[in-house]
This record gives C-alpha cells, sequence and structure tokens, in this order.
C-alpha cells in the first residue's frame, strides 16, 4: 500500500512509458556504452567525447546532452544507478525541460570518458544535487533550440510551442513544424550553460511530480543487465586478495611478515601478486584463484588487543576525547533543575555493516591505451585518482567505467575491489577480475561506526518540552581502502587516519521541537585500535534517534499524554508535522498512554511513533510489533513511514525508497551487529552477521508529502531513524520496559524482561 499526499494527477500516458534501449550506442558527437563489455565508437563519434580522458567541460550544454537525428538525446549525468532509480528520476528532469517525452530520452553508464564528474552519489544527494545542474543545461539547451527553430520557420521565439521534441507554431493553413532532430541532430550546441535560461514552474509540469516506469527494471527482470560481477574479458586471469579473517584494531593493517610463495606451488598457474605490504593471488581459473588465496601460508603481524563488542562502548567514554559543542541554546543544564519531570538514561549502539549480498568486484584492462577499469564505486573520479595516486600513473591514462554491484549504501569494499584489479592488472600485464570472498567482505568492511549517547531532557507540567541535552560518543571513519593502505607502505600501519569524528547530527538530537533551552556535544574518539569505519547508508542517524525519540516518548508518559499529541504540543515546523500527521493517519492512529495497556500472553503488542532525519528532509514512521515474551522473538509487522523531501520528482522512486529504507531498518534495530574479541571481527559470514529474511519482511505503507514548490533534497535515507525508534518505542508499549541497546535481539529481550521483573 502506497500513497503520495498533495501528488498531481498521473495519465495513463506516463504511468505506462518506460524508456527504450535504442538509444544506448548513439552519441552525437559521443561515444555511448550501452551494456556492451568493451568500448564501442560509433562513426559519428569519432571526436573528442569518449576518446579521452575526462570530465567535460561542467559548464558545456554539449556535456549533458546530446540530440539525435531521430529525435531522440542522450542524457549523460555524474550520479550512478544504485538500484535507487536516480537514472529515471535524473532524466524525467531533463526530459521536462527539453519538453520531450520519456520514450526520446536515454541515458548511459559512468564513464570517466564520457560523464560529467558530480562527485560521489551519496548523501541522497542525486536529485538534490545532481539535478541543478543538468536542468540548467537542458533549459539552455531547449532555449538554443527554439532559437534555430524560429529562423527556420521564420517566427519570434515566443510564438513556439513544443512537444515530444517537435516545435510548432500555428500559421494561416495549420501549424507548421520542425523537429530537434533536424535542427541539430547529430551536431554539438558548442554553448555554454549559465543560468539565464528560464527553468519551467511547478505549474507548467508535465513529467515531473509523475510516475512514469524506471528505465533499469526491465532488463533487470529479463535478466538482461549487466551487473559487475557479470563483466568477462578475453584472457582474464581471477584474482583474490589475501587478508588475515577478520581485521584487527585500526591502525595495525594487515602486515605480512613471512609470505610463503612456495606453499601454493601444487596449484598450476597460480602467482602471488606483492605491492608494499599488499598480498594477492592470481590464476587462469577462479577456484584455483581462491585455493591459492585460502592455501598460501602467511605470517601476519600481531594486533594490540581490541577488546570486544559488548566492551567498546565502556572504552569510548573512558578515551580521551575531543569535545564540540554542536548545537547550544539557552541553559540547558540549570532549566532541567526546575523542569518537572526529567528523563534520560544511556544508550548503547553496534558497529554495523554493509553487507553486500554478492562481495564486490573489479575488473581492470591494461592491454589498451589506457587502463580500463570496470568498478562498482560510488565515485568514478574520485576512484581513478585514487587508483593513479596507488599506481603513480597519470589519472589521462585511467579509464574507469561504472557497473551496478549487488547492493551497498555508503563504502563497503568496492575501491578495495578496484584497486586491487589495478594492481594486479599492471603486475601481469593482463586483464584482472578481483571479486572478495564472503569472509574479506565482511571481516575487512569499513563499517558503520558504534555510538554510545547520554541523554537528557525535562518537561513541565503542561507538557512543554523546557530543557534537552545531548552528548554522543563515536569514533570517525576513513576515506582511504586498506588495499590502498597496504599497497603504499612496507611499515605496517594504516596511513590513513581519518576524520576525527563524525559529529553527532544537531537536526536529528531534538531540532525538531521547540526547545528553549538545548545543548548537544559531539565527543570524538580516535579511531586507532577501533574498527575500520566509514559512511553507512543513514550514518549514526540511527543511534542518535533510537536514543533521543525513546526520551522524548518518556517525556510524554510522565505527564500522561499520548506521544502523537505530545510532539503536536512541541513541534517546532509544519513540515514536521505535516509527515508526524501523515504517517499518524496512514496509520490509523488511536491516542493513549503508551505502555497503559499491556496485553496478557505470550505474544503482546504495541505500537510506537517517532520523527528522524539524515540531512535536510523530515521523516516519521508509525511501528506496529508483537513481542513473544517466552523466546524474546520481536516481529515487525507493519510499518508506515512518511517522507517530505520538497519535490518529489517521481513519487514513486520515493515510495520505493522509503520501503527499501524501512525495511532495512528493522534488520539494523533487531539483528545486525558486528562482533570481534581481542583478536579482530568475528562476524564473517551470514550466520555471524545476521540480517533480516525475507520471510521476516514488515508489511510497509510510504506516504510521500509532496512540496511542488520547494527544493528537491534528500530521498534515501531519511526516514531510517524515524523508523528505529518508532520500533523501540513501540516495544515499550508492548512490555512497559525500555531497550537502551540495539540490536534488540532475543538474549537482549529476555535479559530486559527478566530486570524489569526482578
Amino acid at each position: 500500500m502506497t500513497k503520495t499526499i498533495f501528488a498531481p494527477a498521473i495519465s495513463a500516458e506516463d504511468a505506462t512509458s518506460a524508456l527504450s534501449r535504442r538509444g544506448l550506442l548513439k552519441g552525437g558527437g559521443a561515444m555511448v556504452i550501452g551494456f556492451a563489455l568493451s568500448p564501442v565508437v560509433p562513426a559519428v563519434a569519432q571526436v573528442a567525447r569518449g576518446l579521452k580522458a575526462g570530465p567535460p567541460d561542467y559548464y558545456a550544454v554539449d556535456t549533458w546532452i546530446a540530440i539525435h537525428a531521430d529525435n531522440t538525446a542522450t542524457i549523460y549525468t555524474g550520479k550512478c544507478e544504485l538500484g535507487q532509480g536516480n537514472q529515471t528520476g535524473l532524466l524525467q528532469v531533463a526530459a521536462e525541460e527539453l519538453d520531450m517525452g520519456m520514450h526520446q530520452v536515454s541515458t548511459v553508464r559512468l564513464d570517466t570518458n564520457l560523464t560529467p564528474d558530480q562527485q560521489a552519489t551519496s548523501s541522497s544527494s542525486s536529485i538534490h544535487r545532481g539535478a541543478p545542474a543538468l536542468r540548467a543545461a537542458a533549459a539552455q539547451a531547449r532555449m538554443a533550440l527554439l532559437a534555430r527553430a524560429a529562423v527556420r520557420l521564420g517566427v519570434p521565439p515566443g510564438s513556439l510551442e513544443v512537444r515530444d521534441g517537435i516545435v510548432s507554431v500555428r500559421g494561416e493553413n495549420g501549424f507548421r513544424k520542425v523537429a530537434y532532430g533536424d535542427l541539430l541532430g547529430e551536431k554539438p550546441f558548442n554553448l555554454k550553460y549559465d543560468g539565464t535560461a528560464p527553468v519551467k514552474t511547478p505549474g507548467q509540469y508535465r513529467l515531473v511530480g509523475q510516475r512514469p516506469a524506471r528505465v533499469d527494471l526491465p532488463e533487470k527482470a529479463a535478466a538482461k543487465y549487466v551487473h559487475m560481477h557479470h563483466n568477462r574479458v578475453p584472457g582474464m586471469l581471477h584474482g583474490r586478495v589475501v587478508l588475515p579473517h577478520g581485521q584487527r584494531g585500526f591502525g595495525i593493517g594487515a602486515k605480512p611478515l613471512v609470505v610463503d610463495e612456495a606453499s601454493i606451488a601444487h596449484i598450476k598457474g597460480a602467482k602471488v601478486i606483492r605491492r608494499g605490504d599488499f598480498v594477492g593471488v592470481v590464476a587462469e581459473r577462479e577456484w584455483d584463484a581462491v585455493k591459492a588465496a585460502r592455501d598460501l601460508k602467511v605470517t601476519w603481524q600481531a594486533g594490540s588487543p581490541l577488546g570486544t563488542h559488548e566492551t567498546v562502548h565502556e572504552r569510548m567514554r573512558k578515551d580521551k576525547t575531543v569535545d564540540t559543542l554542536i548545537a547550544k541554546r539557552g541553559d540547558a543544564a540549570a532549566m532541567l533543575q526546575k523542569a518537572a519531570f526529567v528523563r534520560g538514561a544511556s544508550y548503547y549502539c553496534p558497529y554495523q555493516s554493509h553487507a553486500p549480498f554478492a562481495p564486490n568486484c573489479a575488473l581492470a584492462d591494461p592491454t589498451g591505451e589506457q587502463l580500463v577499469i570496470r568498478s562498482s564505486t560510488q565515485d568514478v573520479y574520485s576512484s581513478r585518482r585514487q587508483v593513479a595516486d596507488i599506481l603513480g600513473m597519470p589519472v589521462e591514462k585511467i579509464r574507469l567505467m561504472y557497473f551496478e554491484g549487488s547492493g551497498t549504501f555508503g563504502r563497503s569494499c568496492y575501491e578495495d575491489a578496484t584497486q586491487a584489479s589495478a594492481i594486479m592488472a599492471t603486475a601481469t600485464g593482463k586483464p584482472v577480475r578481483v571479486q572478495y570472498m564472503r569472509w574479506d567482505e565482511h571481516g575487512w568492511d569499513n563499517y558503520g561506526p558504534a555510538h554510545l549517547a547520554e541523554v537528557r531532557a525535562g518537561v513541565d507540567a503542561e507538557g512543554n518540552i523546557v530543557a534537552y541535552e545531548y552528548d554522543g560518543w563515536q569514533h570517525g571513519w576513513t576515506m582511504t581502502s586498506t588495499v590502498s593502505d597496504s599497497a603504499r607502505t612496507k611499515a605496517g600501519v594504516e596511513r590513513a587516519e581519518g576524520s576525527g569524528s563524525i559529529t553527532v547530527n544537531p537536526i536529528s538530537t531534538g531540532s525538531m521541537y521547540k526547545i528553549g533551552h538545548r545543548r548537544v556535544t559531539s565527543h570524538a574518539v580516535p579511531m586507532v585500535n577501533y574498527l575500520r569505519g566509514a559512511a553507512l547508508r543513514s550514518p549514526l542517524d540511527l543511534s542518535f534517534a533510537f536514543a533521543s525519540e525513546q526520551t522524548i516518548d518518556e517525556l510524554a508518559v510522565a505527564v500522561k499524554m499520548d506521544p502523537l499529541d505530545f510532539r503536536r504540543r512541541n513541534i517546532g515546523d509544519e513540515r514536521w508535522l505535516g509527515v508526524l500527521e501523515a504517517a499518524a493517519k496512514a496509520a490509523g492512529w488511536k491516542p493513549k498512554v503508551m505502555g497503559s495497556q499491556i496485553g496478557s500472553g505470550d505474544v503482546v503488542r504495541g505500537i510506537g511513533i517517532a520523527l528522524g532525519t539524515h540531512h535536510v528532509s523530515y521523516g516519521a514512521a508509525v511501528a506496529e510489533i508483537e513481542v513473544n515474551t517466552k523466546t524474546g522473538v520481536i516481529v515487525a509487522k507493519h510499518l508506515f513511514g512518511a517522507m517530505d523531501c520538497g519535490l518529489a520528482v517521481n513519487p514513486a522512486l520515493v515510495e520505493n525508497q522509503m520501503v527499501g529504507q524501512m525495511i532495512q531498518s528493522v534488520g539494523r534495530v533487531l539483528k545486525e551487529e558486528v562482533t570481534f574479541d581481542d583478536h579482530g571481527v568475528t562476524s564473517l559470514d551470514w550466520n555471524g552477521y545476521q540480517v533480516l529474511r525475507f520471510a521476516e519482511h514488515p508489511e510497509v505503507t510510504p506516504v510521500v508529502v509532496q512540496r511542488l514548490d520547494e527544493p528537491s533534497t534528500g530521498a534515501g535515507e531519511e526516514v531510517m531513524g524515524a523508523t528505529a525508534a518508532a520500533i523501540a518505542n513501540a516495544f515499550f508499549d508492548a512490555t512497559g520496559v525500555r531497550m537502551r541497546q540495539f540490536p534488540m535481539t532475543p538474549a537482549r529481550v529476555l535479559a530486559s524482561l527478566a530486570r524489569h521483573r526482578a
């Protein structure tokens, strides 16, 4: 069940139209790569694009758009398709400004010889940050095409109309028409966009705000879509990295003290590849590469004691930190002394893994004029620079092409695989395909960092929040891969120190409420001898909301108010109120004091509500759950989410993203946790690192609060924190017990219930 509030009407044509793939090899002065495994240059593209390293001129219209003689267009973007549907949304933006139909536009994969540099596809930025330049370039292109049409038709530009790339003017003898393809087909625009071309207003939209079908799904459904793991080239070797099973504390790295190359002499054709402290193996057959990585005898430098996942928060609290005041208004400490009720506690949140369904993969081919790398990186230009730095090559000698992998949001081991393939390919002079093993992906991931929170808040007798304090401990992350660190050193030390800390997000920690006295403090823990940290979908916002929104619920219970009414009373922004009301309405919320109607029997039911976000969008969630008090198993039955991301270019894409976010949040708050002991990470497979199974998925109802007049903001992460907190609040409603730690595993549930009974 899905719903969009305030969405425009949907035409039958838009609802059923899908992107044709016929434009995949049409470049109009550009090489276009569809899903061929080798670069192919059309006859019309013997100039510039595709034949030399990019990035192309960011402000040139030709960087973004090519018009073809058959009245179609190729749209070039710098944001890659990760499965979130952004290519469909960006095509809508371009087609809207060009006055073309979705059936007339197509796009290409990201490629450092072809596509613009729009930096990483991350931070929910595809539409938010990726669309403005494309929109401006398309508007400039349309204005130039209309100027040409006006000359061709002998009329003022203002008298022209455009639909589906056909420019027309009404005359005495009916309409006279000319197509974009006849005006420009296969020729460049040769002009810059400067922001002077007017873009459409919401009242003029035909495509934006509608729901055309995703352009990538037909080939995926037909099993014709070429994912990264499908790539093969003639003469290719298979490679594997060699690492200890499970990383140790950051700063130790993976230093090989002794590598016994004779230990794989029994595997025909297998070879060891060394660069600095990097160790890998190659072989003609993939199974031989797997066996060689398994059998190669390596003595690794030992690390210092790491502690365990159960004691990591205690370590954080004791470590010397660098403290930053993130938000301050009034005197929270003084007001807490005057509050009618004060509630607060410590909350413990784990390391969590990206855990893509298939371990990361990359393929590097050194046999042409450029080293051509196929990779699932989320930033082709940054990845190219990193490879160039490791190999000591000019970036122009490297071409990096994006292929969608098996699913990851954040920074999994895709750069490791990319760099390993480049090292092995240049060492052997042959194409090398590298795929990580499961224990490498799980054991050497760049984990979402653990978090410790202490929250205190106070309320007056009328139910007004008067004071709020949030203290958060966490370490930072590194943008340098394990492969990069090891390949460039023989000192056995990870050179990348990472940022001092991922700071506590001030938006997710009470900013949505009218609080006169508020203090938020971030305590930066040095990353040395913790686990490697990096961006994970909605970085730490699950942790922030889990702690903050449970505290808000506790205040509502203290004054015996329904949590929805309590939030209504204290919210200070109509857009936060909008998503709160939308989620509650979808769930059919019935007012009550949380925990006041605990059921009898082994299985008890509860409902919870919460707010949360990641960047600047607005998210709310309601969770209906069941708790088996005998087994400790929590089942999320139905989730209701609402998101306000400004202008939703394609509400269906936002709904899909919300469903994925909320289901992932269930797994992360109930199951997912990286485990480790003194010697390193121990959760090296799907048994050790539990994720939500398909049979455990809840029903999800997403609601998009459409704001046509607002700028588009992020939609890929912004309801996850609210979902995690709503589940935690629902647990209290079902049991009368607060869970201060996630994942809320059966063992922790039973322990909490036992403490409560005692």
